[in-house]
């Protein structure tokens, strides 16, 4: 099971998560978040971090320049794009970065996933190769770090595993739950921010460590 932490915004932290075994952790670019990071120090924990610790970059309705620059100056492995983002905005991120993944992060309301599903058939179309979907809980005016869970049960039934991107679950998860997401989902990956938090953007090490090792041994 592939373990994201997002929201890092300093080195003290990036170090121990490394330090602990997460796989990825997600620096935010987002200005309206709590834990958006700043270019100059995100920068530094790519420095910090070990090459086996993927560095996912979360873009919220940025230009494509912005995204570029940010991806290229901070050293991201991935772009993960939380916003409006067009197929053929991301067409245009791949063009521009090669090297660089894209993560597709949909916000799944009752209505299920059929807007994925026409996204998803305009990516194909258009050649893209998507690393993966993140699937969050849709909140109005919020763009993920809700800390709303998605409806499991559902999004198990609708997620076209076959034919769609691995899928990275997030939205709500903590160390209590963790396990039972993973086995009613059986998603790819997952994702957490706030269920690890001792305070707002802050990073509690005994609940990253207690999530890590629930996750990984369903």
């Amino acid at each position: 099971m592939w373990v994201k932490v997002c929201g890092i915004r300093d080195r003290k932290t990036a170090r121990d998560l490394a330090e602990i075994g997460v796989d990825a952790i997600g620096l935010n670019f987002y200005s309206a978040s709590p834990r958006v990071v700043e270019a100059d120090e995100a920068l530094e924990i790519s420095k910090i971090l070990p090459s086996e610790v993927v560095k996912v970059g979360v873009f919220v309705n940025h230009s494509i320049s912005d995204v570029e620059t940010l991806a290229t100056q901070c050293r991201l492995d991935f772009v993960q794009l939380h916003g409006d983002e067009t197929p053929a905005y991301f067409a245009e991120i791949q063009r521009r970065l090669p090297r660089i993944r894209l993560i597709r992060a949909w916000r799944m309301s009752s209505d299920g996933l059929e807007g994925l599903k026409i996204f998803l058939d305009e990516c194909r179309r258009q050649q893209l190769d998507l690393a993966a979907c993140l699937v969050d809980a849709h909140v109005a005016g919020v763009f993920g770090g809700s800390g709303k869970t998605v409806p499991w049960k559902q999004l198990a039934s609708e997620y076209r595993r076959d034919e769609w991107p691995p899928l990275i679950l997030a939205g709500g998860l903590t160390p209590d739950n963790i396990a039972e997401a993973i086995s009613s989902v059986h998603p790819w990956g997952v994702d957490v921010a706030s269920g690890v938090e001792s305070a707002p953007a802050v990073k509690d090490q005994k609940r990253v460590r207690q999530f890590l090792l629930n996750a990984k041994n369903v």
